[in-house]
């Protein structure tokens, strides 16, 4: 293809993003976008399926039967919303398998909030609540994005991220009203979990490298800054309504700007935790491996059944004949 045809084909994707068109696999896209999209696509689908394991461990201990099918079912749900991805993900043109070996090879991130440990129920609360409602808002612009297999996918996915937020929120009521001592845990759980929360939407709009591309493909609708404020405007006024306090002495209303200003973020922490070194990150990392590892068998019983059955339908056709 020659440079004068390659520069037409830029300029038509340009303007279809310009008109908002739903860009489909099959269409041209430059190679940037495409790798552009699998990096996110892939983020977001580990994402989902590595942020099982903080919750998983709480299933068997969740304090009532009612408790342990709701966590179940969210869980249940997290594997669903991996599985949608990593399936937008492969119209891209790239292996399912491929995107789990460069997971396991740390050569794809996941977000940096499952890293840290749960080690009360409230911490289940507060991940539904904080975490969750962080997801949504930094998902529902995403069901606009440019790319369509992704855009389509996170229709679902946010009706159900908006549920764990309502059913999190709904726990550290109940935690709220209950005991001294329980309300003293669910403010330790949001003691611990406020900052990483933040910390979810990326890092400053000066600092991020893929801000200015994803906004212009329309991959992104709100740089991270916006996003981060949405949130801390939004969860405010709900910790205050429960009793709780935000672990921010810097954080106050601004009449003027109609927002809350905040104290600064640790952002040491943040990149230590992206460069692996978080309170979980190896024990993450070793779960997903052993995981995939450990199901090879089935994999592989899988794949043997599909060739009998295969087989089995060629001789049906050829004694049919």
């Amino acid at each position: 293809m020659s440079e004068d045809q390659i520069k037409n084909l830029e300029a038509q994707f340009e303007a279809r993003i310009a008109r908002d068109e739903k860009i489909e696999p099959k269409d041209w896209m430059p190679e940037k976008y495409r790798q552009t999209h699998i990096r996110q696509i892939s983020q977001h689908a580990h994402s989902e399926i590595v942020g099982m394991l903080p919750e998983g461990n709480w299933i068997t201990r969740a304090p009532s039967l009612r408790r342990k099918v709701a966590l179940l079912a969210k869980v249940q749900d997290e594997a669903g919303h991996g599985l949608y991805l990593y399936s937008a993900c492969e119209t891209l043109g790239i292996s399912r398998e491929e995107l789990y070996e460069q997971l396991h090879a740390g050569k794809a991130k996941y977000s940096s909030i499952f890293n840290y440990p749960t080690l009360t129920w409230a911490d289940i609360g507060t991940i539904g609540w904080l975490v969750d409602g962080a997801a949504i808002i930094n998902q529902v612009p995403l069901c606009n994005t440019s790319f369509g297999p992704y855009a389509r996918a996170m229709v679902r996915v946010c009706k159900e991220e908006s549920f764990h937020q309502r059913q999190g929120y709904e726990i550290m009521i109940k935690l709220c009203e209950g005991t001294k001592e329980q309300k003293e845990m669910a403010q330790d759980a949001l003691n611990r979990w406020w900052w990483p929360s933040l910390m979810m939407f990326g890092p400053t709009d000066a600092e991020s490298i893929h801000t200015e591309q994803s906004m212009k493909w329309k991959l992104k609708r709100k740089s991270n800054d916006e996003l981060r404020q949405q949130f801390i405007d939004q969860t405010v006024p709900q910790a205050d309504l429960i009793g709780l306090t935000i672990p921010d002495p810097d954080l106050k209303w601004n009449e003027k700007t109609g927002h809350y200003d905040f104290g600064e973020i640790d952002w040491n922490e943040f990149w230590q935790v992206v460069k692996g070194h978080g309170p979980c990150n190896k024990e993450r990392m070793k779960a997903r491996v052993d995981a995939w590892e450990n199901g090879q068998w089935v994999r592989d019983a899988a794949m043997a059944f599909a060739e009998k059955e295969q087989e089995r339908k060629e001789k049906l056709t050829n004694k049919a004949v």
